[in-house]
């Protein structure tokens, strides 16, 4: 890729001013490897809208759903990270494995956001709850992570030529699951009292809104 990046800076983006009416096309593998990113690009958006879906109709809620998926970029940092760690380059499966990656990520927030919407149906503020969130559930968070990374690191560091290829897969799974895992246990807190504080702010300007046409 940088081979063609610097061929085509230097030389084919030279034709059209040099003769004009010419022009270039990449085919072959570049074109199998540009058409894979954009379906994996659509799916990726098609299975963000479906998480989505599928959180928010249980949970009765159009916010919820937005603080459990706020991990997944987090995610997305850990597994790059790990690419430079490990010395792997991204690859088409290195975006399998983000695809993958997005919808395990949110187990672990699902369980915290869980676990504040029982225990504020139960009488608890939302500031406690929330704050005791993350204390009461990092042992099942813990420990479901990282059986989830012991699980792929035989993968990860397997040396058979026939795996090799699925290694950026395991690679982006493993350490996003990690970087996800502590990042959820301070973010979805936070995250849950800001969405909040929002709501409450807009039913506060929605009742003012009501109560000045009122008196208009």
């Amino acid at each position: 890729n940088e081979v063609v990046a610097a061929y085509t800076t230097t030389v084919l983006d030279r034709i059209p001013d040099l003769f004009p009416g010419v022009r270039y096309v990449f085919e072959g593998e570049q074109e199998d490897q540009r058409q894979s990113m954009n379906e994996l690009s659509i799916g990726f958006i098609g299975a963000l809208l479906g998480m989505y879906l599928l959180i928010a109709i249980p949970l009765r809620s159009y916010f919820q759903p937005l603080i459990i998926m706020s991990v997944i970029p987090f995610g997305l940092v850990g597994a790059i990270w790990g690419h430079a760690i490990i010395g792997l380059n991204l690859s088409i499966m290195s975006m399998c494995g983000f695809v993958a990656l997005a919808g395990v990520v949110v187990n672990d927030s699902l369980v915290m956001v869980d676990y504040v919407n029982r225990h504020r149906a139960e009488g608890m503020s939302m500031h406690d709850a929330a704050v005791r969130a993350g204390g009461a559930r990092f042992r099942a968070i813990l420990l479901t992570s990282l059986t989830t990374f012991v699980g792929i690191m035989p993968m990860i560091f397997e040396t058979d030529m026939q795996a090799r290829f699925l290694v950026p897969m395991a690679v982006a799974l493993g350490f996003g699951i990690l970087f996800a895992t502590i990042i959820t246990l301070f973010l979805v807190p936070g995250v849950y009292l800001i969405l909040e504080d929002i709501q409450k702010l807009l039913k506060r300007l929605r009742r003012s809104t009501e109560v000045a046409a009122t008196e208009v």
